[in-house]
């Protein structure tokens, strides 16, 4: 999209800029990793310290005439800025340069150009492509200014550049109409999956955290994984049965990064929604990691940003192969709920131990007993073969149905409610405030 990709990797400089404020302080580990992930082939690392972006450059005076020679000697084809640069400052730096010039924002949509595989993850890197670009247009070319002119070309009466935007307009509107029959096509899996009652769990996390590798590790599959950032961009759904719970649907999702992208949340709603949407995520975590804690802040403000902050989280904390001394475990809280669990998914280590932590996690909302049932409430009983909740049945001496079942509680406190049968039957703290919060629940 934004430029022809050569055969080999670009030659790019480097610019890395510290500032004093915590929330403008990128990583230059991860640009470098960026930059890599990109194809291109670093050559020289220029980096600097300001109080404040210069409002012409980004840089200085002086940092710009070094970053002008270093493109000289090493004869670079590409500059790229570990920020985000307003367009009037990536043209600006251009024209001093005489060189293409890329902020961060638009290293990361180049490399999710790269990686996009699917129709969808197509149309949603193209969308926040162009809306990047649309303020991008002039790049210097004065021609784009002017009016069509000349025998054949007069007419519009508008100039290239308005052209070129309205193009970009209605292109942008088409991929909003597909995008948004994607994402009631999604939604209308997610329906099918809550009628058959079939928990979701998506694996979300920092980029390059292992989410791949755990992935293919639980569900025997084959989805690309590599030492990365963003191999993984389209979504990949699998269902796996789990010992305790059943049936489960488990989605690797595209992972987060440091000021991702606003563009790029917006285009990808339609993906992410997976995770607002799921029964439980696993937040994958690289714990050999310098920088974990500031990772697992940045997934947390994302997840926020798609409206998934509220849905109950599991901590997995991978790559203990990298560490010494570190054993796989889960570690639970006070009422022994498992919150984190520590394994190793390239040598599947405490793979079991997160099976396990999973099952009990979907275990809290489903109600898993034996019940004795009188041949006088065969409608109740009806109502469990219709949700397919009866793994297994007997019948006793007095004629009464003896059924193991497994329900979500809240689907059976409803079934009960509609046969006229006290919820405190089967669960003795049952108030109120429940029934009012559980009636509102669809009875599928």
């Amino acid at each position: 999209m934004f430029f022809e990709r050569p055969d080999s990797g670009e030659v790019a400089v480097l610019v890395h800029i510290h500032f004093p404020d915590e929330k403008d302080r990128e990583d230059p580990g991860e640009f470098l990793e960026l930059v890599r992930s990109a194809g291109a082939d670093p050559v020289a690392l220029i980096e600097g310290s300001r109080s404040h972006p210069s409002p012409k450059f980004f840089v200085g005076d002086g940092k710009l005439e070094e970053i002008r020679q270093a493109v000289v000697e090493h004869e670079a084809e590409v500059v790229l800025f570990n920020h985000s640069l307003s367009p009037s400052q990536e043209r600006n730096v251009e024209q001093a340069l005489q060189c293409r010039v890329l902020g961060r924002t638009g290293l990361i949509l180049d490399i999710f150009a790269q990686r996009a595989r699917t129709h969808e993850g197509k149309l949603q890197v193209e969308l926040a492509q162009l809306e990047y670009m649309t303020t991008r247009l002039i790049r210097g070319w004065t021609h784009l200014e002017r009016q069509k002119g000349g025998i054949g070309l007069r007419g519009p009466g508008e100039t290239q550049l308005e052209t070129d935007r309205r193009l970009l307009r209605e292109r942008i509107k088409t991929i909003h109409k597909r995008l948004e029959k994607v994402r009631k096509q999604r939604e209308q899996n997610r329906r099918a999956r809550r009628r058959a009652e079939i928990p979701s769990v998506s694996l979300v996390g920092y980029t390059n955290a292992g989410k791949s590798t755990l992935f293919n590790a639980l569900t025997e599959s084959d989805v690309y994984a590599a030492d990365q950032l963003f191999a993984t961009l389209d979504p990949t759904l699998r269902r796996i049965t789990m010992p305790d719970s059943g049936p489960v649907v488990m989605a690797d999702t595209v992972g987060f990064i440091r000021h991702l992208p606003h563009k790029l949340v917006e285009a990808f709603r339609a993906t992410l929604q997976e995770a607002s949407e799921a029964t439980l995520l696993v937040h994958v975590i690289d714990a050999a990691d310098e920088s974990r804690d500031e990772n697992v802040e940045q997934v947390n403000y994302v997840l926020e940003e798609i409206g998934a902050d509220d849905v109950p989280r599991l901590l997995v904390y991978n790559k203990i192969d990298c560490l010494e001394g570190y054993e796989a475990r889960i570690d639970r809280d006070d009422q022994g709920v498992p919150e984190r669990v520590w394994l190793s998914a390239v040598n599947g280590e405490g793979l079991d131990l997160l099976l396990q932590a999973i099952g009990e996690r979907l275990c809290d909302d489903l109600f898993k007993e034996q019940l004795v049932l009188a041949p006088s409430e065969g409608r109740l009983r009806a109502l469990l073969y219709q949700q397919e909740a009866i793994l297994s049945e007997a019948i006793d001496e007095q004629g009464r149905f003896v059924l193991d079942v497994r329900i979500p509680k809240a689907d059976f406190i409803q079934m009960l409610c509609k046969v006229g049968v006290d919820p405190k039957r089967y669960f003795p703290n049952y108030g109120i405030e429940d029934f009012m919060l559980d009636s509102d629940l669809e009875v599928s």
